[in-house]
């Protein structure tokens, strides 16, 4: 019969215990340090590297791109505070934050032509042509940090993915898969055209190519023109009424574009 522990070797054992909880908190604690301690010197070097190239950091947006590459590596946001050691050194607080009103800006003159939906190039163009005077160049990495910052508004600034394009949208309205299936239709149908200003496309195209029933493609198409993102073109020979998509069509063909 096999005789079970005494009371001396449960001690015992509870002691080895404690001895290796021991052990690996102090490893745990030295490995903690040394991180806390290379940290410190990553963001030492970052903040020297800063220094030395504030002006490429302001006004090359490739550079300041790999910039925010490099602070995300170390935990570092310089747009999380308009003070602080980064926005007295490089300005970036304000340089994001005048974007981001100048976004704001853009998206609510172009609302009415387009439903609160802009393709990301498009937004970049707009934007390019206001900060001309200023000579500062943007990129649509500052867009989208700039948009990120504008989502604590909670009116619906957010980027959403439609085929392979971009979109900002800037009004609370949720797309479903049925919406997103058509805006792609007329984004296909313009790269198809040649890059044609207008995306548009009758009705029953809509059933034909993403073979929908009559009740599906008219309860998607009217939800798109109540909220803006459609509009009605009634304007062909043929007399077939079409279905014009701003969002995924060039700004040129925005009215009033040209003033913004």
């Amino acid at each position: 019969m096999r005789r079970r522990p005494g009371i001396g070797g449960l001690q015992n054992a509870a002691a080895a215990r404690d001895q290796y909880r021991l052990l690996g908190e102090n490893v745990a604690k030295l490995r903690t340090d040394l991180m806390k301690e290379q940290l410190a010197t990553f963001r030492s070097q970052l903040e020297d590297f800063a220094r030395k190239h504030k002006n490429d950091i302001r006004k090359n947006p490739a550079f300041r791109a790999q910039f925010h590459e490099m602070c995300a590596k170390v935990g570092v946001d310089p747009l999380a505070s308009n003070k602080g050691f980064w926005a007295e050194l490089l300005g970036i607080g304000d340089f994001y934050y005048e974007l981001g009103v100048q976004i704001i800006e853009v998206c609510l003159a172009t609302r009415p032509h387009n439903g609160g939906l802009i393709s990301l190039d498009d937004l970049c163009k707009l934007l390019g042509r206001r900060r001309k005077a200023a000579r500062e160049t943007i990129s649509e990495d500052d867009c989208l940090r700039a948009i990120s910052k504008l989502k604590v508004l909670g009116s619906g600034y957010e980027v959403i993915t439609v085929g392979k394009r971009k979109l900002v949208r800037s009004v609370p309205t949720e797309l479903n898969k049925d919406h997103n299936e058509i805006l792609e239709l007329a984004q296909g149908l313009r790269e198809v055209r040649c890059h044609s200003h207008r995306s548009s496309f009758a009705f029953d195209e809509v059933q034909r190519r993403l073979t929908w029933s009559l009740g599906r493609a008219t309860d998607a198409l009217e939800t798109l023109l109540e909220e803006g993102l459609a509009m009605i073109d009634d304007g062909h020979i043929d007399g077939r009424r079409r279905y014009w998509f701003p969002c995924v069509s060039s700004i040129s063909s925005y009215v009033g574009a040209d003033t913004l």
